[in-house]
């Protein structure tokens, strides 16, 4: 139960966070969902562009400033979610859990362990 709290708490700080740093820049009358949500689509093409044309192990084994780089696009990509989900009232965490339940409900182990098939394949 301690985690739960933990990430729920973490993702509450930072929805504050990013709530005052868009204040101090009046930038709210930018935030509307539709904005954030393509923003976020932004991002995420900016990450899958570090992996573009790598093979499967080179994904794996990424230089140092790739790397960083990487990390940078996956935190501009969960700024903008937290920033989405607080502009809409989500809690990620929540949502997350919840997910993650029905997708164990579309997934059972005994049928889709070792295979990538979608739900309705499997």
């Amino acid at each position: 139960m301690q985690d739960r709290t933990e990430a729920t708490d973490a993702l509450r700080e930072l929805a504050q966070a990013l709530r005052r740093f868009a204040d101090e820049r009046d930038w709210d009358q930018f935030h509307a969902p539709k904005n954030l949500a393509m923003a976020l689509s932004v991002e995420a093409a900016e990450l899958l562009e570090h992996f573009q044309w790598l093979g499967e192990d080179e994904s794996r084994r990424l230089a140092p400033d790739t790397l960083a780089k990487v990390g940078e696009e996956m935190a501009d990509v969960l700024l903008y979610l937290v920033r989405l989900a607080d502009k809409l009232g989500v809690d990620l965490a929540q949502a997350a859990r919840r997910k993650m339940q029905l997708n164990a409900q579309k997934y059972p182990v005994e049928r889709a362990r070792g295979t990538s098939r979608k739900y309705t394949e499997i």
